[in-house]
C-alpha cells in the first residue's frame, strides 16, 4: 500500500453539507415523536377493534353473509392488540430498567 493511498483516506470530504441545527422555537415543523406514534397506533388498534365488534354484531343479526371477512377482521384486531400490548410491556420494562440505574 502506498503512502499516497493512506494519505487520501484522511482527505475524504462529505458529499452533502449538513444544515445547521435550528432552535426549537424557530417555527420549523418538528418530526413526530414516539408518543405521537404510540397515540396513532393506539387509535388504529381501537378502530380495528370497533370494526371487528361491528362485524360480529352484523353477523349475529344476519346482515353479513361472509364469515371469512368477519374472522379476518377479528384476527387482525387480535394481532394488533397483542402487538400494542407487547410494545407497552417493553416500554414499561425499559422505564423500570432506567429507574433501577444508579446515578
Amino acid at each position: 500500500m502506498s503512502a499516497e493511498a493512506i494519505a487520501a483516506i484522511g482527505a475524504v470530504e462529505p458529499s452533502v453539507a449538513l444544515a445547521a441545527p435550528q432552535p426549537a422555537g424557530s417555527g420549523a415543523l418538528a418530526a413526530p415523536g414516539f408518543g405521537d406514534w404510540l397515540a396513532h397506533e393506539a387509535a388504529q388498534v381501537n378502530a380495528s377493534l370497533a370494526l371487528a365488534e361491528n362485524d360480529v354484531r352484523r353477523l349475529a343479526s344476519g346482515q353479513v353473509q361472509n364469515l371469512h371477512e368477519v374472522m379476518i377482521h377479528l384476527e387482525e384486531a387480535k394481532l394488533s392488540f397483542q402487538l400494542l400490548a407487547q410494545v407497552r410491556n417493553r416500554v414499561l420494562e425499559a422505564y423500570q430498567e432506567v429507574m433501577r440505574m444508579q446515578v
